[in-house]
């Protein structure tokens, strides 16, 4: 009796011992990442039959348990991976728009300031100070452009770091999570808990950097996968990730799954997290910025050299280009095995588009489509020099020979702004005056007077020396006495080259002479089509003038990066409670195990005065019978 009264108070005191380490144990790791709330389940020893009766013989630990929900589990690594994809793309997208709003970065300053001076010159067109300044203003708007493509293109650069960094990352805690496998295996159905909440950590830690997914097994251990389905632990055996050049451009990586038999580009798609967003950013964000950003540069340049050859300098010789700009480029892919390589230029800057093409060849015919999407887009042309390819506004002329099945990615504007340069250094150099000169004679009758005069075709005006217009009446004018031709108010009279617009009506007899300008001319003609150019409308048909599409680039950076930061905020929102949830059955409370703490510790004392009390009953006996 004396002895099952002491091995009851020794299982008590045994059981509530581990219970107060536990409790312990708990409050040493309230802060502790990951860590799950442990409790000891405790449960009565099986009684003994004492004469005729069943005794109890005290209490034992059945189990240390770890407080997990696996349900809420895998929508925290869930919500970890979205979280992770989410202020990747948000933070990224917020620096985008950053560099294209801000005063100091942006294109307003040094945009207005050359137009300024483009006025400056049409009011003083002789004046060598205006001249001066419209070009060091030019090169001031050629350099921020530059500036705002080396920004982006150095962003596309850090994306590349951060993958290889994160991916490194990836594959570390791959493998701490399939060794973690193995020792929980390794141990059955016994496996310590602080064992689960270290491979619990490190595959939500996975789950943010790539996304994951979890698949139970029998044996304890967990199979993770990305948000893609691709594996990436089974069991102990682990699929790591890599980063590979993009077949294009060796310069850009892209996200690979290393295997037995090499690597396996894997699409965007297929991976969440930080990675994910990464790569997000990079095609939905940071391409089509850099790109359209490219377009309006071309279209600038390219148009305003158009503008700026029609005239002539200050020596009357005609005006050369004032931009140069990276023409447009066609690489080939890695697993090409023709020799055909393309020369691309701008054919039409009206149907200028800034997405970037594939082209295939399939041995007989060549075809575009969109990189991004897959589209088909139009393409017409042989592809040799005298009748080129014309897609989205480019001519691209074939050399070599294509073999089926080889690919190239056309980048029509990515990248054109880096190469913008102010090519003109001389303030003479620039074309002011417009090459040929209207003038009304003293005696017209009508009210009819010049209104601008250009060059239509350099070519055909080479040879010019001057032109005699003479109207037979409102309806009917010759050239130089050959004619009559139909005049119609407000169309221009156009003629070897040279075109003349008059503002009026002009009546029968009513003559107008051009001439050749002369050198060291007032005339401002063409400077005043040069300081119009910002409300040009060149761009999607004429239907844009490139103005309005820096707007549109700004307001569609603003619009990606505050719908990044809403989408965090609400993921953010979601995170918080699934946290909570968590928190609400794997966090220590340090009240409840205060408590705990008491309780568990008066249990132990009460235990300890069994065993004294059995000590004390004992030696009774024992000196009872030394009587």
């Amino acid at each position: 009796m004396m002895s099952s009264v002491l091995s009851t108070g020794t299982s008590a005191l045994l059981a509530f011992q581990r219970a107060l380490s536990t409790v312990g144990h708990n409050v040493a790791n309230a802060a502790t990442p990951g860590y799950s709330r442990q409790s000891v389940e405790l449960a009565s020893r099986p009684g003994t039959s004492v004469v005729g009766l069943q005794i109890g013989s005290g209490v034992e630990v059945a189990k240390l348990q770890r407080l997990a929900d696996g349900l809420v589990f895998a929508r925290q690594i869930d919500s970890s991976g979205e979280m992770g994809r989410l202020q990747q793309v948000s933070s990224l997208a917020g620096r985008v728009d950053a560099l294209l709003t801000d005063p100091a970065t942006s294109l307003s300053q040094p945009w207005s300031a050359f137009f300024s001076a483009a006025q400056g010159v049409s009011s003083e067109p002789t004046s060598t100070v205006a001249r001066t300044a419209m070009l060091d203003t030019a090169d001031q708007l050629a350099g921020r452009w530059r500036s705002l493509d080396s920004q982006l293109s150095q962003m596309g650069s850090e994306t590349n770091q951060r993958m290889m960094t994160q991916v490194a990352e990836v594959n570390r805690l791959s493998g701490e999570i399939a060794k973690y496998n193995l020792d929980i295996v390794a141990v059955g159905g016994n496996a310590a808990p602080d064992l689960l909440d270290a491979r619990a950590l490190r595959i939500d830690q996975l789950a943010r950097l790539v996304g994951a997914e979890t698949v139970p097994q029998d044996d304890g251990s967990l199979n993770v996968f990305t948000g893609g389905g691709q594996p990436v632990v089974l069991g102990t055996k682990v699929s790591s990730l890599a980063t590979v050049p993009d077949p294009y451009r060796p310069d850009r990586l892209q996200f690979a799954l290393a295997g037995p038999n090499g690597t396996v580009q894997l699409p965007a798609g297929s991976v969440s997290g930080e990675i994910g967003g990464l790569l997000e950013f990079r095609d939905r964000v940071l391409d089509p910025a850099r790109a359209e950003l490219g377009r309006l540069a071309t279209a600038f340049a390219t148009t305003f050299n158009q503008v700026h050859s029609a005239g002539i300098d200050s020596a009357g010789n005609p005006g050369a280009n004032m931009f140069s700009l990276r023409t447009p480029t066609a690489e080939p892919h890695s697993a090409n095995t023709g020799t055909a390589t393309f020369t691309a230029a701008v054919a039409d800057v009206g149907a200028l588009q800034s997405p970037d093409l594939v082209l295939r060849f399939d041995g007989g015919t060549w075809s575009a489509n969109r990189a991004d999407t897959g589209a088909a887009v139009a393409m017409a042309g042989a592809g040799t020099s005298a009748n080129p390819f014309r897609v989205s506004g480019l001519s691209l002329t074939v050399s070599g020979t294509a073999s089926a099945g080889d690919r190239f990615a056309l980048n029509p504007t990515s990248g054109a702004a880096s190469g913008m340069q102010l090519v003109m250094r001389d303030p003479g150099g620039v074309a002011a005056a417009s090459p040929v000169q209207g003038r009304a004679d003293t005696t017209n009758l009508g009210t009819a007077r010049v209104l601008s005069t250009q060059v239509t075709d350099p070519a055909a005006f080479a040879g010019f020396s001057g032109a005699t217009v003479e109207f037979i009446d409102a309806t009917q004018y010759t050239v130089d006495g050959a004619g009559p031709f139909p005049y119609s108010s407000g169309s221009p009279i156009a003629n070897g080259g040279w075109s003349l617009a008059l503002e009026g009506a002009p009546a029968a007899g009513d003559t107008f002479t051009l001439s050749p300008t002369p050198p060291r001319s007032a005339d401002n003609g063409n400077a005043r089509a040069m300081a119009a150019l910002d409300q040009r409308r060149m761009l999607d048909g004429g239907n844009t003038n490139v103005v309005e599409g820096l707007g549109q680039l700004t307001a569609r950076a603003g619009s990606q990066a505050r719908h990044a930061e809403l989408s965090v905020e609400a993921q953010q929102a979601i995170h918080n409670q699934v946290v909570a949830e968590r928190e609400s059955v794997s966090g220590v409370n340090l009240d409840e195990e205060a408590a705990n703490l008491l309780r568990y510790q008066q249990a132990y004392q009460a235990a300890a005065q069994v065993i004294a009390t059995a000590d004390t009953l004992f030696q009774t006996l024992i000196g009872a019978i030394r009587r």
